[in-house]
């Protein structure tokens, strides 16, 4: 499309708001994929092969430039989604205080006919050395219940972390510093802002 419209195919509140700060014009159609995981997938390649099926899907939905994400958490090899419980969240949290762990994103901006890979942005993100009772604090919070990690950088969370090395905007879901250029190369945004 030419006219400065591209399809989210994300549910992603996250990814929609940061589009939004932006000023950019875009329909939300989220589609449905498959995220379990793999037996012994590492995080790199569940992130990639995730997108890389969320690409797929979007396509078949739309003939319109679309952007489709994927983030995971994950500290070595083991993967930290979205919270099941408080216990879980909680488990999670106190698994990643006083270490580093790392957010990935694998996003595609791409159209029916022009499909690229997922391309990956990993920022290292360290988290202070938490006590039982902040941790318990944050998690009665309620804001990290459907965050991967069961947190979320840009709210309350942001008291969790010590350090932040690379893309911010990568932790709250879509670097946007990679796709709006990537948007703009294909000319989906004539001009920002």
């Amino acid at each position: 499309m030419s006219d400065g419209t591209f399809v989210l195919a994300s549910g992603s509140p996250r990814r929609r708001e940061l589009l939004e700060q932006l000023g950019l014009r875009f329909e939300v159609r989220a589609v449905d994929v498959d995220e379990s995981v793999s037996a012994g997938e590492a995080p790199l390649d569940y992130v990639q092969r995730v997108t890389a099926d969320k690409r797929d899907a979007a396509s078949e939905a739309t003939a319109a430039w679309f952007v489709v994400a994927d983030t995971v958490v994950h500290l070595g090899e083991t993967l930290y989604g979205k919270p099941s419980d408080d216990a879980q969240a909680t488990a999670m949290i106190e698994r990643l205080s006083g270490q580093t762990h790392e957010v990935t994103t694998a996003f595609v901006v791409a159209r029916r006919g022009a499909l690229s890979a997922p391309r990956c942005v990993t920022t290292r993100v360290r988290f202070r050395a938490l006590q039982a009772d902040e941790i318990a604090r944050y998690v009665a919070t309620g804001e990290g219940r459907d965050k991967a990690g069961a947190y979320a950088v840009q709210g309350i969370g942001a008291g969790l972390v010590e350090s932040i090395e690379g893309s911010y905007w990568n932790v709250v879901g879509l670097p946007l510093e990679r796709v709006l250029p990537e948007l703009r190369k294909n000319g989906v945004v004539a001009q920002w802002p």
